[in-house]
């Protein structure tokens, strides 16, 4: 799964774990009571990142399978936080990674996991 595409896929959650993670921990540390759904969904993103990137590196049936169902927990979690921050901005003081569909990431959040689910399909062993 990390051969071609994979390691792109594998390179661009990286590279997402590292924003999410360094963004969300700033944010809880230093101004949580600011935005504490915003900058805790922040936080579930960068896990959620974390945990696919760990399955793409890790191969086999069963972590393939798994971030396949994570990548479509993930594009739920940016289709409904999308939405949400669309319909009801007064909710969210500041962004979120998903906010706007991932607008502030270039709309990465909200492509990567088709990209990685169509992917994963095509990787089935």
């Amino acid at each position: 799964m990390v051969s071609g595409p994979g390691l792109l896929l594998v390179w661009l959650y990286g590279v997402m774990v590292v924003g999410a993670l360094s963004r969300s921990v700033y944010q809880i540390a230093t101004e949580f009571d600011r935005a504490p759904l915003a900058y805790s969904l922040s936080a579930a993103a960068a896990l959620v990142y974390a945990f696919i990137t760990y399955s793409l590196v890790r191969g086999g049936e069963t972590a393939r399978r798994a971030a396949l169902v994570c990548c479509g927990a993930e594009l739920a979690g940016v289709l409904s936080v999308g939405t949400w921050t669309l319909v009801r901005p007064e909710a969210f003081p500041d962004a979120t990674v998903w906010s706007d569909f991932g607008m502030g990431y270039l709309f990465i959040p909200v492509i990567l996991p088709v990209t990685g689910m169509l992917w994963l399909r095509r990787a089935r062993g």
